[in-house]
């Protein structure tokens, strides 16, 4: 039987599977490394740590097989992140992740350069601060000693794929998450390269998600403990990805993602732009095909916050399961408490990264499962606020498909039904971005006959939960006032951005 692995290269991990030709998963594996936040507003990893993390989890999961069989290995990560390498192939400096929030000057001057009307309908987004192109701009204007040693620019796991094959390259759903491609011709557009100075030689060859970019080469090999010349698959950015591993393939079918950030993914067979930009717009991991994504930047990261600080009070092994067991009991809408998630800033809907977070209404009654309840829902409201923008656009939403932190809490799956007002499934495999990375090598390697193929033979529902009327008749009502508490909260937010 041959086997697939699949290697995501989170942010607070990689994570390695490995499965076989029927989407079966044999082993997982995860190995962690730090974040770095040196500055206010900033993010940042070392790639050095991505690369002994890829290394020490594929050699765990490749200890449960005979290495023999393995056919393929498919790629995927955080997206939007910016490694700079010089032309000894060497790192220049910590690379800037998704959510970091330093570049608000470079997205104007981007705005400005392009055009707003013409970098949307080019680049299907406007200017933000998480995505790549804003980062080289902001190294160009605050390190030129570092920007005048660039040779290339590479995504996170992109630099994985150096490693591993000692080839430059990337896939096209990752690469429109640059801001420097075209999202209709799946190219990078020489108009905004042009505009922003950016030279195309420093950026990576695209290819379709399926598509062999390389072998694995000796020096990797011996490192990982396989056999060298195992092909490499582009794979995807991780909400791509993801949305293979969990059948997102044809209209109606939307991920809902919780993990550090949140996403509702929903996969488009031609290309549909949100003319405000409150939703992003990319191209796929399936050929020819587009997806519409929004995106809260701390959705899963807002409850590890509310954990963490718990912990510090003196419960250091407190889990989500028991903030979980105290949320649950107490009614919805916490007696008037509401949690605005925007702890880094946010996305959908708002575009701002000086959002601020809070807990709205709090009473002396207010006890602690009042406010993980409250934290709860406020997520889960920010992620309706995606779903309602793709209803305003005539995208469905009638089958949602739960993964991460919110997909493997019974009590999480049936808010989001009742929230979202749709059905909530989950899958058998619930390995995330990894194992839409692993089913691609098959598809890459022939042994599948596309991803529809892929799809249909491994990706299985578990469980669904229907939303129950009353309930959602009652998250309508505090969902309303939601909406409105950060245009009344958000000229004072920003004052407070600037203390």
């Amino acid at each position: 039987m041959p086997l697939f692995i699949g290697l995501d290269i989170g942010t607070s991990g990689a994570k390695a599977i490995i499965c076989d030709g029927e989407g079966i998963i044999i082993a997982s594996a995860l190995a962690e490394y730090p974040i770095s936040s040196p500055q206010p507003l900033w993010s940042e990893q070392h790639p050095a740590d991505w690369w002994r993390g890829a290394q020490e989890a594929i050699r765990t999961v490749v200890s449960h097989v005979d290495p023999a069989h393995i056919r393929g290995i498919g790629l995927t990560g955080q997206m939007h992140g910016a490694v700079f390498l010089d032309d000894a192939n060497n790192v220049i400096r910590p690379a800037l992740l998704w959510n970091d929030q330093r570049t608000a000057a470079e997205c104007t001057e981007i705005t400005q350069k392009v055009g707003a009307e013409r970098l949307l309908a080019i680049a299907g987004n406007p200017a933000l601060t998480g995505f790549q192109a804003p980062k080289i701009l902001w190294v160009r204007n605050h390190e030129p000693d570092n920007y005048a040693r660039i040779a290339h620019i590479v995504l996170p796991k992109d630099y994985i794929r150096f490693m591993l094959s000692d080839v430059y390259a990337a896939d096209v759903a990752d690469g429109a998450g640059t801001l420097l491609m075209d999202i209709s011709a799946r190219d990078y557009s020489p108009d905004i390269l042009t505009a922003l100075g950016i030279p195309r030689a420093w950026l990576p060859r695209l290819y379709e998600g399926p598509q062999v970019t390389g072998e694995l080469s000796a020096r990797a090999a011996a490192q990982l403990g396989i056999p060298a010349g195992i092909p490499i698959i582009a794979g995807g950015g991780d909400n791509a990805a993801a949305a293979i591993g969990t059948g997102i393939v044809t209209r109606g079918v939307v991920n809902s993602s919780i993990g550090t950030s949140g996403v509702i993914f929903a996969h488009s067979d031609s290309i549909a732009l949100d003319p405000k930009g409150r939703l992003h717009t990319f191209c796929h991991s399936v050929p020819g095909a587009w997806h519409m994504m929004a995106v809260t930047l701390s959705a899963g990261g807002s409850f590890a916050w509310f954990r963490n600080l718990l912990r510090q009070l003196g419960n250091p092994t407190l889990s989500y399961d028991d903030l979980v067991a105290v949320a649950a009991p107490t009614p919805i809408g916490a007696e008037g408490l509401v949690f605005l998630p925007y702890l880094n800033g946010e996305r959908t809907p708002h575009l701002d990264p000086l959002a601020r977070g809070g807990f709205i209404g709090l009473t002396s009654r207010h006890t602690v499962g009042h406010m993980a309840r409250a934290v709860l829902e406020g997520v889960t409201y920010s992620l309706r606020d995606g779903i309602s923008i793709m209803h305003e656009l005539g995208v469905p939403t009638t089958d949602i498909r739960a993964t991460g932190g919110g997909g493997k809490s019974a009590f999480w799956r049936q808010l989001q039904a009742d929230i979202y007002g749709a059905p909530v499934s989950t899958l058998a495999a619930e390995e995330g971005p990894a194992y839409g990375a692993a089913l691609l090598a098959g598809v890459g390697t022939g042994h599948f006959r596309d991803i529809n193929d892929a799809v249909q033979r491994c990706v299985r529902v578990a469980t669904t939960v229907e939303p129950q009327n009353s309930a959602a008749a009652q998250h309508e009502r505090v969902y309303a006032i939601y909406r409105q508490l950060y245009g009344h909260l958000a000229t004072d937010n920003h004052a407070l951005a600037t203390l």
